[in-house]
């Protein structure tokens, strides 16, 4: 008897579970999750990128539709769109590192877009969640895609198609389907991130958890999909992870026998690219060593590890950036501007601020250089080093490994809290920002995500 395929086996595990399965440290987190992925997307608002966005989903009506943050309603797959973009736009939400970097907080927009077209309550979030974080860590503990140049957001559909369909109701079969349509023509190139960065960098995964939503959409009326559609001859391993793997490396089927995958990711402490987070911790350091004063600093070497030099140390473009998504994607500028300024926050990725012929001059004083010897303790860590070399010759040194914020240094509640009223209240106000965070914390209450995301409106 042939061995289930990988995509039977996915469906399979997304149809079986339920709340009840989830252990209350999951549970947890994905409320902290949905706080953290609400603050973010409220910080991107402004962006000119979610104006366009939502211009075109307001051209668009749908039955039964789903609620933009921000106000409107348009259809299930436009609101993916538009609310994946505002939670990702800012390079804000959270992170996972593996062979494959992912911000599996991604998936929360298709989440809430199928579940309030589905009339799912709380505990169907907080499952769906957990599902797409499972499925999309798992696959990227199993195969690095960035190595081939294709993008991470790949696997995203995958795990977006399941968290959908499982909100839908889709039986076995048709969760199959699911991920047959969206795995096979969802492969995304890694060009988004290489060099001067574009707005469409905050835009990739929110066009994949869309297609992904589209797929389980179709799916559930009965389209079949492709199949095998990892294991065929012209299938996922051979074509785009050129490897086969299992994304469950653990034993048992995707099993929870370690805890599960949302609770070995990280949730953001500064709005820039992850790798980046160690280095900005030590250049706030150093800045306090010298008293904030950094008007003798003649040289900054930052000492990396290969994924972060090779995806935001080594373009030339990363030392006068000319947009806010290679501004945040740039090791040298995120590191001169915490040593430069003393913070790093949004107003940091303001043209007007990385463009400071001061500040852009401060960052062509950074070298950054691959040390191989830092290279085996990533993903666990993300080692960055920083020389500081002063005019008179003194040097000073500062490594971190786990920046505020990574698993290994988790922040509080009070720390993710904290996050989202910063970028809250400023729009809001304090009263509202409570009863946001009240709704959250008692997620597996909420009867009505229409009510839920429309706090946000």
């Amino acid at each position: 008897m042939a061995s289930p395929t990988l995509a039977h086996r996915l469906a399979t595990y997304a149809h079986g579970l339920t709340f009840d399965m989830l252990t209350k440290e999951a549970v947890h987190e994905a409320k902290r999750r949905f706080i953290d992925s609400f603050a973010t997307a409220v910080g991107a608002m402004p962006a000119d990128a979610y104006q366009v966005a939502k211009r075109c989903a307001l051209r668009v009506s749908g039955n039964p539709g789903a609620s933009i943050l921000g106000g409107g309603r348009t259809s299930v797959e436009w609101a993916t769109f538009v609310n994946g973009l505002l939670i990702r736009y800012l390079d804000f939400n959270d992170t996972y590192l593996s062979k494959e970097p992912a911000h599996p907080s991604d998936n929360l927009a298709a989440v809430l877009a199928a579940g309030e077209a589905a009339g799912a309550g709380g505990k169907d979030l907080i499952t769906a969640a957990v599902l797409a974080y499972e499925v999309q860590c798992r696959f990227c503990d199993a195969a690095s895609l960035r190595k081939h140049g294709v993008d991470h957001v790949t696997y995203g559909a995958i795990s977006s198609a399941l968290a959908a369909g499982k909100l839908m109701g889709l039986d076995v079969p048709k969760l199959t389907h699911a991920v047959g349509i969206a795995g096979v023509c969802n492969v995304a190139l890694r060009q988004t991130r290489s060099g001067e960065l574009s707005e469409w960098k905050g835009c990739a995964f929110a066009n994949a958890a869309r297609n992904g939503v589209f797929a389980a959409t179709l799916a559930g009326e009965g389209l079949s999909g492709p199949a095998p559609v990892f294991e065929g001859d012209l299938g996922f391993f051979r074509l785009v992870t050129r490897e086969p793997f299992d994304p469950a490396p653990f034993g048992g089927e995707f099993g929870n026998q370690d805890g599960f995958m949302i609770n070995k990711t990280y949730i953001k402490f500064w709005p820039a690219e992850y790798h980046s987070q160690s280095a900005i911790d030590a250049a706030l350091k150093l800045r306090a060593d010298l008293g904030g004063d950094v008007s003798g600093v003649a040289a900054v070497e930052i000492d990396t590890f290969e994924a972060s030099y090779n995806i935001i140390g080594k373009y030339p473009e990363a030392w006068a950036p000319r947009t806010r998504e290679t501004a945040d994607h740039s090791l040298p500028y995120c590191t001169a501007a915490a040593l430069y300024d003393g913070e790093v926050y949004l107003p940091t990725f303001d043209p007007a601020r990385f463009s400071d012929p001061a500040l852009v001059a401060f960052t062509g004083k950074v070298r950054v250089s691959h040390d191989p010897a830092l290279d085996g303790r990533y993903p666990k860590g993300i080692p960055n080093r920083l020389t500081v070399t002063l005019a008179d010759g003194r040097k000073l040194v500062h490594e971190v490994e786990f920046p505020r914020g990574h698993a290994g240094n988790p922040m509080t509640d009070a720390e993710v809290e904290a996050k989202f009223r910063a970028a809250v209240e400023p729009r809001y106000g304090k009263g509202k920002a409570d009863g946001m965070l009240a709704r959250c914390w008692d997620l597996e209450g909420v009867t009505s995500v229409t009510d839920l995301v429309r706090l946000f409106d």
